[in-house]
């Protein structure tokens, strides 16, 4: 067997142009033709419909079909298609390799670079009879398989990870390989693999990974990041305690190299939920626990917590909440409109 081309990866040893090419030739030109249209094996890389096949030769897009599927057949039976028996099983043994179920784009891209070779072999997977491709649906891309067991298992385990998850939901790789893997059962050890898992999940519409390699569903903002506001979500949760937004702006530069102003992210925090403000220009996370407002609605939702405390139980519990001086604690507590001393020097709420 020809060894490949050097735009072809080493998941294959043949070249998938010189096999097509000897297929192909067992077929009449009208017929021949179709399927080099179809499937962009020609100077024009670009797979064209049955309709734009039908105008050039004056047919219907029915009967385009009709000759494409003759052509198939055709090649199936002859002895050009029995001699090229190598060729289909190691194609066979490399989507086993790479996992058994493989998404169509990345399986051949992992073929070749070159656009040409990967529609040749395309066209050797749609040609091999041990081939089955399931189409693109709402949840799933377009994916090849060989074994039907392992095509649902997988399929199955998909769509049960999307239904756990939730849009507020980062998970780690490793742990998104397990929740996966929890779904499965009774898959052989050679399909545990974590890179195996990972390209599973790629099949995925529904699923998918941050640049900070996390976990989630696209509809997160987590994941699919539209603007300012959620890259600045990823910088502070990385770093993981109270950051100042100019410090934000310069980490959204440098971990996504995205232009980020130093006001605009300033106001992105302030708008967003997300987002609370503990100190002169500090932004945590609210998901950390963080009351929101400023300093006299976090003293109001203390004292409506814990009943009347002293000036110091205060300063402590405020402190935990705000990076701010006891001066301006306690130049809030001085407030009649909202606040009162009682004789015990113990402060609560003005009702």
């Amino acid at each position: 067997m020809p060894m490949a081309m050097s735009n072809t990866a080493s998941v294959i040893s043949f070249n998938p142009k010189q096999a097509a090419t000897r297929l192909l030739k067992v077929l009449p030109d009208r017929a021949r033709d179709v399927l080099v249209n179809r499937f962009g094996l020609g100077k024009e890389t670009k797979r064209q419909t049955l309709d734009s096949i039908g105008k050039r030769y004056h047919i219907t897009r029915e009967r385009v079909r009709q000759i494409e599927n003759y052509a198939m057949a055709s090649i199936r039976k002859s002895d050009v298609y029995k001699k090229e028996k190598q060729t289909f099983t190691e194609l066979e043994n490399a989507v086993r390799e790479f996992g058994g179920v493989v998404g169509e784009e990345v399986f051949l891209s992992h073929v070749s670079k070159d656009v040409s070779t990967r529609n040749h072999a395309h066209f050797l997977l749609a040609l091999g009879e041990q081939f089955k491709k399931t189409k693109e649906d709402d949840h799933l891309k377009h994916r090849w398989h060989m074994d039907d067991k392992l095509a649902t298992k997988v399929h199955d385990a998909l769509r049960k990870l999307y239904d756990s998850l939730s849009d507020k939901d980062l998970v780690s790789e490793l742990d998104i390989i397990a929740q996966f893997l929890t779904h499965v059962e009774d898959l052989d050890e050679h399909f545990k693999q974590d890179h195996i898992v990972k390209r599973w999940l790629g099949i995925s519409k529904m699923i998918g990974k941050n640049p900070l390699g996390e976990w989630g569903l696209i509809s997160s903002p987590h994941i699919k990041m539209k603007g300012v506001r959620d890259y600045a979500f990823l910088v502070i949760r990385k770093h993981g305690s109270p950051i100042h937004f100019t410090e934000v702006a310069r980490a959204i530069e440098k971990m996504f190299g995205r232009k980020a102003h130093v006001a605009t992210t300033h106001n992105e925090l302030i708008k967003d939920k997300r987002f609370v403000l503990v100190g002169r220009g500090l932004y945590a996370l609210a998901e950390w626990g963080y009351m929101s407002g400023v300093v006299r609605d976090v003293i109001t939702k203390i004292l409506e917590k814990h009943g009347p405390l002293t000036k110091q139980q205060i300063f402590d519990k405020v402190l935990k909440e705000r990076y701010v001086k006891e001066n301006t604690i306690s130049v809030n507590l001085q407030n009649k409109k909202h606040f009162k001393k009682d004789k015990e020097g113990k402060y609560s709420m003005v009702k």
